[in-house]
């Protein structure tokens, strides 16, 4: 066993040192998710990051260096090698591993100062191009992992000749977490930002699936509907929960290990596709309903873009649907008339049972550090208020 040496996640530079560290085969780091006394872990163990906990309770998955660099390293061979933007907590997965593929692409990253914005966005990209920004001779290919809601913010204010040109810049952007509204996606190549839409987790080491393509190294398949991947970027299994890792983590009879992913999907022609978390669905008179299936619908109807679906219990039917959103991204029309537009899109292409019941208005959307909406949080506001 090996102490885990605890690592403030709010601070890059120090996770940095722990991950230079971890990578070439120093003491384990763990990040900002430990509370109490010291923690051990077993050898090999370089990273242990504690997972969102967007519906559930936190877990804390064990990674090896191995899988990082694994995953970085398919990255690279995939979309190319430059100079990195840290726009994410570090102690979430896409925002370390930012990091960990600047260690191995020998970069430096840039990190935005103060709160994420479109101006401290556009002014860490522009310190990158400088000359003396460290990055070498020539101007470096720029990079930066994003969640839906930072494009959004971003292409809301892209207007600003420097915001659009900053996002211009990268020679990818890649976006997860969640997925991707496909208006956002069709704004950002309107204005010829490059977006990659990624698929993963921290159990994946981030995102190993880029606009629908399995990297190099992963394997995408489904059984009885759920997606599974593998390949050497997948974590260990979980900190002090041997149950949860071995449902999760399985061997199949040629000895291959799988991750069960809980979502969802098909693989077609070699494309993944997502439709959903196999846990998030309800039972309205009773008939399942998917919930993300509703909010990707949802989210396609003008000023809901941001929107999220979430359950709620309903006298009639057992369970409903509601839409929540912030008042700022709402279009000016009253909340009946942008209700029955979402209604009458998801009646078109679900069908009338899966319409959404009420939509409420919040002042903001209760959000995890990673950027994700907190959906327990806005679940339990929306029940609130119903």
């Amino acid at each position: 066993m090996t102490p885990l040496i605890p690592t403030d996640s709010d601070d890059p530079e120090q996770v940095q040192a722990a991950l230079r560290d971890a990578l070439d085969g120093g003491s384990a780091r763990g990040f900002g998710m430990l509370a109490g006394a010291p923690v051990e872990v077993p050898e090999g163990i370089a990273v242990v990051i504690a997972t969102s906990g967007s519906s559930g309770v936190p877990k804390r998955v064990a990674l090896t260096a191995e899988a990082l660099r694994a995953s970085a390293e398919a990255t690279e061979e995939r979309i190319g090698r430059g100079r990195w933007l840290l726009a994410l907590p570090a102690g979430y997965v896409a925002g370390l591993q930012v990091l960990v593929r600047s260690i191995v692409a020998g970069t430096e990253p840039a990190v935005i100062d103060g709160r994420f914005s479109p101006r401290s966005f556009a002014e860490a990209t522009l310190a990158m191009l400088r000359p003396d920004a460290g990055a070498g001779t020539g101007i470096p290919e720029l990079y930066t992992s994003l969640v839906p809601a930072q494009v959004a913010t971003l292409l809301g204010a892209a207007d600003d000749t420097a915001v659009r040109a900053a996002l211009q810049t990268y020679r990818a952007i890649l976006v997860g977490g969640q997925s991707l509204p496909e208006p956002l996606r069709e704004r950002a190549e309107d204005l010829g930002v490059r977006l990659v839409r990624t698929y993963g987790s921290t159990e994946t080491s981030g995102g190993c699936v880029y606009d629908g393509v399995p990297l190099e190294t992963a394997i995408v398949r489904t059984v009885d509907g759920e997606l599974r991947i593998a390949g050497p970027m997948l974590a260990e299994g979980y900190l002090g929960d041997d149950a949860l890792t071995t449902r999760t983590f399985i061997r199949d009879h040629h000895g291959i290990r799988w991750y069960r992913t809980g979502d969802l999907g098909l693989v077609e022609d070699g494309v993944v596709r997502v439709h959903g978390r196999a846990d998030n669905v309800i039972v309205s008179g009773g008939i399942n309903i998917s919930l993300d299936r509703v909010e990707r619908i949802v989210r396609r109807v003008p000023g809901l873009h941001q929107a999220v679906v979430v359950g709620v219990e309903d006298e009639r039917w057992g369970e409903a649907s509601v839409i929540v959103v912030a008042r700022g991204e709402v279009l000016r029309r009253s909340e009946g008339e942008q209700l029955e537009h979402a209604r009458d899109a998801v009646a078109e292409e679900i069908g009338p049972h899966a319409r959404p019941a009420r939509l409420i208005l919040v002042d903001e959307l209760d959000a995890l550090a990673s950027g994700k909406p907190d959906r327990e949080a806005i679940r339990r506001v929306a029940a609130e208020l119903r």
